[in-house]
């Protein structure tokens, strides 16, 4: 995921987990989170709702290679910018990255 943002021009920092980007000085630059929704110790949904709380306007996308329909409606219902199962479709979510990097 990294190596596909770099390759479009932007920045790109990739963590181990959701604890370790939520304790970086990166966060208060970051302007889109891009989370697996399984990660160790905290989910993608739960690095969600700890975003939503710290910076409100903060586009997240998530990603999972366990598609279920009710996860799906849960990230977008709490205002994922995107979410995608894997394999990812990288045209889809480049123009969701783009979207998201423009404030929709």
């Amino acid at each position: 995921m990294s190596s596909l943002v770099r390759s479009l021009g932007y920045e790109a920092m990739a963590f181990a987990g959701a604890a370790d980007f939520l304790a970086s000085p990166h966060l208060a630059d970051t302007s889109c989170a891009v989370a697996d929704i399984q990660m160790p110790g905290m989910t993608g949904l739960d690095l969600q709702r700890e975003l939503a709380s710290r910076q409100p306007d903060l586009p997240i996308i998530l990603i999972t290679g366990f598609p279920e329909e009710r996860t799906r409606l849960r990230a977008i219902q709490a205002g994922a910018a995107g979410f995608f199962s894997k394999p990812i479709d990288s045209r889809a979510f480049i123009a969701c990255l783009k979207a998201a990097l423009k404030g929709g």
